[in-house]
């Protein structure tokens, strides 16, 4: 029973959340559009509609999985020699090398643009 009360908790808090967020947000932009504001004013940040590079999203993955597999083979030639307690060779290693993948993503991302 306290189970089902917290996870009811959890959704009516998230829930609650972003219906805030949602009518406060609507309400800025109605307010800015009834004294004239540029409608262009809420598309910044974004590059336009279909634009959506997914040579980005493909690299970040590809990097983060391959970080993934090469922590799993270092955790597995760490538990081999025993340098690590057992479990925590691989989550260890996945944890880091995974990590690692992404801040080299971030690295890359940022000297391309």
């Amino acid at each position: 029973m306290e189970v089902l009360i917290a996870f009811i908790a959890f959704f009516a808090t998230v829930f609650g959340i972003m219906y805030v967020y949602y009518t406060t947000r609507n309400k800025e932009r109605l307010a800015l559009i009834e004294k004239g504001a540029d409608a262009t004013l809420f598309n910044t940040g974004k590059e336009g509609k279909g634009s959506f590079n997914w040579n980005k999203i493909t690299l970040k993955s590809g990097m983060f999985l391959m970080g993934i597999a090469v922590g799993v083979i270092t955790g597995a030639i760490l538990s081999y020699y025993n340098v690590l307690v057992e479990g925590a060779n691989y989550v260890s290693m996945i944890f880091f090398f995974g990590g690692l993948s992404l801040v080299l993503y971030y690295l890359l991302d940022r000297k391309n643009k």
